[in-house]
């Protein structure tokens, strides 16, 4: 995962004049999301706006899929390809820390991770394409989605039938990025974000008394010889070649100083890239756990959550955007190729079913203050990656659907 910098990039962008011009109505779209923000699968304020400007820009939509998602038609009324742009639109259950004039208004609930940008960029180019459909041929099809940060809302909308009628060729997102300065983007072939799986195990030993322990079975200490024995998967089970990651998150045991736990609770994640492993973190968890357990006379109680499958960009529509990313970003440091992170997205739900690509747009500047990392209560990020965003989106509607 790439550091967040100490300072950001000298950032020169080539940005038609069209869309600069909507730059202060980004920023305006933006903030007024930050200060309403909704969790998963309740963005009825945000759907409510969203919708509001496309029927005032007479673009066809349909609302309320997987609750509170919206897709909207962009055509060019001239034969040609299906591209899908997606962007997420719920927030985080944190209070937000910034003295801002935008700040949000809605207690312990909060934009930190950029999802209101995603939101005015989709807009931006909703708005753009509609006035300009000579630019493009076929059709743009908007995915506003809900409920990225869990529990997911991309699968529901795909079962809901958003990739078809008409059916998508091709799909591609956009994620702030706070990890990178502005002025770059990160894009490449293959897998970007990780799979996010979740685990929980209740470990059940015999409580007793802290000056007997022989009359015990200690839940604590098993816990403990669990989450050492379970660092070792990765280390002894994974190809080294291959990146993974098992954390364990929470260990819950015990109330008194001199009384043995008789249960104990760990949860963790798991992380990797390769498609491969899909079906190997589960079965491996619970066999270390399990002779674990047996080794000391314990039972247990396991449960895994296979949340979001790994992001794998496709190669062909990667190239199209890293192109496109050079020709808008006229910096040093440009395009960043090496940007994986182990974080997860379901954005992967998509790529699943049609060819596509994520990217990152770099979005920090430390010289503003603006480089707090994302789920941070401080996060916020440098607004002139807006208009970025919109042109980067552009090019690529016209690069693909010519």
């Amino acid at each position: 995962m790439v550091s967040t910098p100490l300072a950001s990039a000298a950032s020169t962008t080539s940005i038609r004049p069209e869309i600069q011009a909507m730059q202060s109505q980004l920023v305006e779209w933006r903030r007024k999301l930050h200060q309403r923000p909704e969790l998963g699968f309740r963005e009825r304020i945000t759907s409510e706006f969203v919708a509001q400007k496309l029927t005032e820009w007479q673009i066809p939509h349909e609302t309320g899929i997987a609750q509170t998602g919206i897709v909207a038609i962009v055509s060019s009324h001239q034969p040609g390809p299906v591209l899908a742009i997606r962007a997420d639109m719920d927030a985080l259950p944190i209070q937000e820390e910034n003295e801002v004039p935008y700040r949000s208004q809605h207690d312990g609930i909060m934009h930190a991770c950029g999802h209101d940008g995603h939101t005015a960029i989709a807009l931006g180019i909703a708005y753009y394409l509609s006035q300009h459909p000579e630019r493009f041929t076929g059709t743009v099809k908007l995915i506003f989605q809900p409920a990225e940060e869990g529990p997911g809302g991309a699968k529901p909308m795909i079962e809901a039938g958003v990739l078809r009628n008409p059916d998508v060729d091709a799909i591609i997102g956009l994620h702030l990025w706070n990890n990178l300065p502005v002025g770059t983007v990160g894009v490449r072939e293959g897998a970007l974000m990780a799979a996010t799986e979740l685990f929980r195990c209740k470990v059940q030993g015999k409580g007793g008394h802290g000056a007997m322990p022989h009359q015990t079975v200690d839940s604590i200490v098993v816990s403990a010889q669990i989450v050492n024995a379970l660092q070792t998967i990765v280390s002894r089970n994974v190809d080294p070649l291959k990146s993974a990651v098992v954390t364990i998150g929470s260990l819950h045991a015990g109330h008194a100083h001199n009384v043995i736990a008789a249960s104990a609770e760990l949860k963790g994640t798991v992380r990797y890239f390769d498609p491969n492993l899909s079906n190997f973190f589960d079965q491996r968890l619970e066999q270390v756990i399990a002779g674990v357990c047996q080794s000391y006379g314990a039972s247990y109680d396991f449960e895994y959550r296979k949340l979001y499958p790994p992001v794998i960009n496709d190669a062909q529509i990667a190239e199209l955007v890293r192109s496109v990313a050079e020709s808008v970003i006229e910096t040093p440091a440009g395009v960043v190729p090496e940007c994986q992170t182990m974080g997860g997205e379901d954005m992967s739900f998509f790529l699943q079913e049609v060819p596509g690509c994520y990217f990152f747009l770099g979005s920090a500047n430390a010289d503003k203050g603006l480089a707090f990392p994302h789920h941070h209560p401080r996060f916020d990020f440098d607004e002139t990656v807006l208009s970025t965003g919109v042109e980067i989106f552009a090019r690529c509607v016209e690069a693909y659907c010519q």
